[in-house]
C-alpha cells in the first residue's frame, strides 16, 4: 500500500528545518525523491546561492528520479536567480508528480511554478502539511508578500513582570538555558534591535553564541538612538564581528555621527514619530536591505513603541520565578499602553513550556 503523503512531507520537513537561520533571504526548503514508496533522493537548501532543494534530492536520486515523485516543502521556483528554475530541473528528469506544502508568494514565483509543471503534464498535489510548511517560512511568507520583515520581540522578566531593577540591573533574570535559547533565535534572525539605553545599561555584544553560529553570515546589529547619546566605546561598536546600524533623526549631532563612522557604524537618519522613530519607515528600509527576519530585545521603552504600533507577530517571553518589584522598575512593554482592557492587544498563547527554573511562552496577535 503507498504511504500517505504527509508522511513524506514530515520527512522533507526534517530536512528543510535544517536550513532555517542559513538561507536567508530565501526560504529554507526540504524536498524528497521518492519511488515506489522509498525515499531515493534528499535535500535541503543550504543557503542562498547555493542549490535549491529540489535539485539536490533529484541528483541524489540520479536515474531513479525519471517516473518518480517529488515532495518539497514550498512551490517549486520557476525563475533564474543565482541559480536555475526547479521546475526544468523537475521536468528533465522526468518527475511523474509533485507534491508541495504551500505555495510560494513572490512575485517572481506566485503560482508559475506550479502552473510551468502543470503545462508539462507533472500531476500536483498541492497544500500537503500546508500549515506546517507556512510556519516554517512564515518569516520568508511575510517579507514577500509585503517588504517588510517578520518581527519577534523576546525578553525575559521576572514574575512581577520586570526587565529590570529600578537601578537598570538586569544580569541575570532568566537561566542560562533561556538565554542558551535566545542565542537560537538570534540565529534565526537577520536582524537583532536594541534601543539607546540597553547599550547604555547592558553594553551587549548582540553575537550569536551558539554551536553552529559560524555557518551563518553575522546578524546586521541595529540601535535604535533617536539623539546619538551611545558613544563610540559601546562594545558593539568595537568588536568587528558584524555590520552595525544606528537609526537616528534627521539631524542628529555631526560631530558624533562622525565619530561613529569612524569605527564603521553606519548612520541611517529616519523620519520622526512623537518621541522616536517612525517605526514603518525603519522596517521598510530593513525590508528592503533583504531582512526578513528581526529580533527586538528591548529595552522596556523599544517594546512599547513596537507593541503600540502594532509592529509585531510573535513574542516569546522568559519568566523567572523572582520579584523584582519597585514602581521605578521597568516594565516588559513600557510605552503608551492602552486605556482600557478592552483595548488591550489580545494574544493566542503557542507554547508554555518548562526551561529549568523559567518558563519559556510563546504568543501571537489574535487573528494571525
Amino acid at each position: 500500500m503507498e504511504a500517505k503523503p504527509e508522511k513524506f512531507m514530515m520527512e522533507a520537513l526534517s530536512l528543510a528545518r535544517r536550513g532555517v537561520g542559513l538561507t536567508s533571504p530565501n526560504p529554507a526548503v526540504g524536498a524528497l525523491v521518492v519511488r515506489h514508496g522509498r525515499v531515493v533522493g534528499r535535500g535541503w537548501h543550504r543557503r542562498a546561492g547555493t542549490p535549491h532543494a529540489e535539485f539536490v534530492a533529484i541528483e541524489e536520486a540520479g536515474e531513479a528520479a525519471r517516473g518518480a515523485d517529488l515532495y518539497c516543502t514550498l512551490e517549486p521556483c520557476n525563475h533564474s536567480g543565482r541559480t536555475g528554475p526547479c521546475t526544468e530541473r523537475i521536468i528533465d528528469a522526468g518527475i511523474r508528480r509533485v507534491f508541495f506544502g504551500c505555495r510560494d508568494p513572490n512575485p517572481r514565483v506566485k503560482g508559475g511554478g506550479a502552473l510551468r509543471l502543470s503545462r508539462a503534464g507533472i500531476k500536483l498535489n498541492a497544500g500537503i502539511l500546508e500549515a506546517e510548511c507556512s510556519d516554517l517560512n512564515r518569516a520568508f511568507l511575510k517579507w514577500a508578500k509585503t517588504g517588510l520583515p517578520w518581527i519577534t520581540i523576546k525578553a525575559a522578566a521576572s514574575l512581577d513582570g520586570k526587565i529590570a531593577t529600578r537601578t537598570g540591573d538586569s544580569k541575570w533574570i532568566s537561566s542560562e538555558r533561556s538565554r542558551l535559547i535566545g542565542h537560537r533565535l538570534r540565529f534565526e534572525a537577520d536582524a537583532i534591535l536594541v534601543g539607546a539605553g540597553t547599550v547604555l545599561h547592558d553594553n551587549p555584544l548582540l553575537t550569536v553564541r551558539i554551536p553552529g553560529a559560524a555557518r551563518k553570515k553575522p546578524p546586521l546589529r541595529v540601535v535604535l538612538d533617536w539623539r546619538l547619546d551611545v558613544g563610540p566605546g559601546a562594545k558593539m561598536y568595537r568588536d568587528k564581528t558584524g555590520p552595525v546600524a544606528v537609526f537616528a533623526s534627521k539631524n542628529p549631532p555631526e560631530a558624533r555621527a562622525a565619530e561613529l563612522r569612524a569605527h564603521g557604524v553606519e548612520i541611517v537618519r529616519v523620519p520622526g514619530r512623537g518621541n522616536g522613530a517612525d517605526l514603518k519607515r525603519l522596517l521598510v528600509i530593513l525590508g528592503e536591505r533583504d531582512v526578513t527576519h528581526l529580533l527586538v530585545e528591548g529595552g522596556s521603552g523599544v517594546h512599547g513603541a513596537f507593541v503600540d504600533q502594532g509592529f509585531f507577530d510573535e513574542i516569546h517571553l522568559f519568566v523567572a520565578p523572582m520579584l523584582l518589584g519597585g514602581a521605578g522598575a521597568r516594565p516588559f512593554v513600557g510605552g503608551e499602553g492602552v486605556g482600557t482592557v478592552r483595548a488591550a492587544r489580545r494574544l493566542v498563547v503557542r507554547s508554555f513550556e518548562r526551561v529549568g527554573d523559567d518558563f519559556h511562552i510563546t504568543a501571537r496577535p489574535a487573528g494571525r
